[in-house]
């Protein structure tokens, strides 16, 4: 139906004779002569009618308005030089039209479909007319993004020998860490699936297989609270390889990321990635997520205040606690409001407050605790902070983990408040070595990723004995502050593997029903594996330089995961839920 899209047509085709299918964007009447913008995915193409050329094209070209669905044709002239533009593909040209089909007539649309209108809308009316939504230059993009990404990806991996291998959507409940989707059985009774919040077990199995390089762009559902970058079914890429080490798996995701930013044109990313051991990102960053586009590191000030006169320092300290600070260079004329704000995020943050220190301009320190300070400690924090006039100080002394944690937020907003935080930067870093257990607030251990990830072998004997020191062989690969994915090393033994489940206290009859299978496949000569799972919608939102997810993906849900526009979930008819054999609280069966 057509000849060219709108968005192909260059000087290069002055004089010839074209078709165009498109939807309006505008319509203007310029004394006379009939302007229509033609839009489609690729571009936008202007049109004109003149009643001197078809009176009849003409006279049907006033009739159209915004969102009609028509095909054009005439021939492709150049632009007078005063009305060329230089901001749209096809400025130098436009199509002298003599024909003109109406295929479909639109509604006014309920919002503007323009990308600076529709950012003024609700996300909610968005949703509910996605597929309006989606026509949006803005929209169209970020598929195009999406798309370019999965198309690389899959060469990308396919080059370096991985097999793509879907694996089931109708599973059992797996201990992921969040609720599951349950489907239910309408051949068993009582009995369900789970759809799976990753495919682990299976990529684990593929390995046992002797697939030895396995990946999927793999469709995950968890049952959520959601967030800017959360939805209850997303997309992962998934990865397992076999006989490697951490090592092996950075250089493939190196490259495949180095590929996919190269793709989207987003620059060069130097490799390797560099890598920081958890305990290193906590302290020199305060998260374990670390934002490396800016300084303002955390620093260790306990040597200095080991045998203060301050007693609130010092009483942290003789309790096993840490004395920190950061030192927010520029910023110590910061209003009151904001130190305010600063001081509430310190105390939600666990801190019993915020202390500080402004350097003034005058090199006077203004702060409440100074005076507390001998000279010498004033100096030895001058050297090691780099304090200079204009520079703002403020301190954590609590435990380590609060401390740190504390400060890694502050750090964010001073980052943030002072403007060092580069927009189109790409920082991207290793975090390894994450600890193997995390301690319940009730004493037990708990999975830090999960409970098939294996130790540092040196860090074995340590299981029966002081399993919290134990250091995982898991690895995170972060963003500009953001997780992008997240993997480990598995455990191959099924010997250490049974030791880790008593660890967490699993008991065995669970054991034996959640993971007999895999269990049993392990003693069958499985081999050392290990792998990762990237988080592709996550990754697209930063490509595309958006803030959700949401704008990344072509129908997604809203906070309460809900589907405005086909209206789900949903209820179903008595029937359906007899099949699956539910009977519901308010009596239907």
């Amino acid at each position: 139906m057509r000849t060219h899209t709108c968005g192909a047509l260059r000087s290069a085709q002055i004089g010839e004779r074209v078709v165009l299918c498109g939807w309006v964007d505008t319509v203007r009447d310029h004394g006379g002569v009939i302007f229509i913008d033609l839009r489609d995915r690729y571009g936008l193409t202007q049109v004109i009618f003149d009643p001197n050329d078809s009176r009849e094209a003409w006279d049907l070209a006033q009739t159209t308005r915004g969102e009609y669905v028509i095909q054009v044709e005439g021939v492709v002239e150049a632009r007078p030089e005063s009305m060329a533009n230089p901001k749209l593909a096809t400025g130098e040209i436009e199509v002298r039209g003599d024909q003109i089909r109406i295929l479909n007539k639109s509604r006014t649309p309920p919002f503007p479909l323009t990308d600076a209108e529709a950012d003024k809308v609700s996300d909610d009316l968005r949703l509910t007319y996605r597929y309006l939504d989606l026509r949006r230059g803005a929209m169209q993009r970020n598929l195009t993004v999406r798309h370019r990404m999965t198309q690389t990806v899959r060469q990308y991996l396919d080059d370096a020998g991985f097999t793509e291998v879907e694996t089931p959507i109708l599973t059992k409940s797996t201990p992921e860490g969040a609720r599951d989707y349950l489907v239910p059985s309408r051949v068993m009774p009582g009995a369900f699936y789970a759809l799976p919040q990753a495919p682990q077990q299976y990529k684990q199995l593929l390995m046992m297989a002797g697939v030895d390089r396995y990946f999927q762009m793999a469709r995950c559902f968890r049952d959520e609270d959601l967030r800017a970058d959360r939805q209850p079914e997303f997309t992962q890429i998934d990865m397992e390889l076999s006989f490697v080490t951490p090592a092996d798996i950075y250089e493939v995701v190196d490259g495949l990321v180095a590929a996919v930013v190269a793709a989207c044109g987003k620059g060069t990313v130097q490799l390797p990635i560099p890598r920081l051991t958890y305990d290193d990102a906590m302290n020199r960053f305060g998260s374990d997520k670390p934002d490396l586009r800016f300084g303002m590191e955390l620093v260790e000030l306990s040597d200095i205040f080991s045998d203060s006169g301050f007693k609130v320092f010092r009483q942290v300290l003789d309790q096993g606690g840490v004395v920190k600070a950061v030192n927010a260079k520029g910023l110590g004329g910061i209003p009151i409001r904001i130190m305010d704000e600063w001081t509430a995020v310190a105390k939600e943050w666990g801190l019993g407050g915020l202390a500080y220190i402004r350097a003034q301009e005058d090199g006077e320190w203004k702060s409440p605790i100074v005076k507390f300070f001998s000279d010498e400690e004033r100096q030895q924090l001058r050297e090691r902070l780099d304090i200079a006039p204009g520079d703002l100080v403020f301190f954590a002394a609590d435990q380590r983990p609060v401390a740190n944690e504390a400060l890694g937020h502050l750090r964010l907003l001073a980052g943030r408040q002072a403007g060092v935080i580069p927009a189109d930067a790409l920082a991207f870093t290793w975090v390894t070595d994450f600890p193997l257990f995390m301690v319940t607030d009730e004493g037990r251990l708990t999975s830090m990723h999960h409970p098939f990830t294996a130790m540092h072998p040196e860090d074995l004997d340590l299981l029966e004995t002081n399993p919290a020191a134990m250091r995982a062989q898991a690895y995170d690969i972060v963003l500009n502050g953001v997780e992008l994915g997240g993997g480990s090393i598995r455990i191959h033994d099924p010997a250490i593997q049974a030791r880790v489940f008593d660890a967490l206290q699993l008991p065995k009859d669970e054991v034996e029903d959640r993971f007999g299978h895999l269990l049993n496949a392990l003693s069958y000569g499985a081999p050392p594996h290990g792998g990762i799972a990237l988080g592709f919608d996550r990754f697209v939102m930063m490509m595309a330089g958006e803030q959700s997810i949401r704008d990344v993906i072509a129908f997604p849900k809203t906070q309460k995961a809900m589907d405005l526009m086909m209206n789900a979930p949903a209820t179903v008819d008595a029937r359906q839920l007899r099949d699956v054999h539910i009977k519901l609280d308010d009596g239907r069966e």
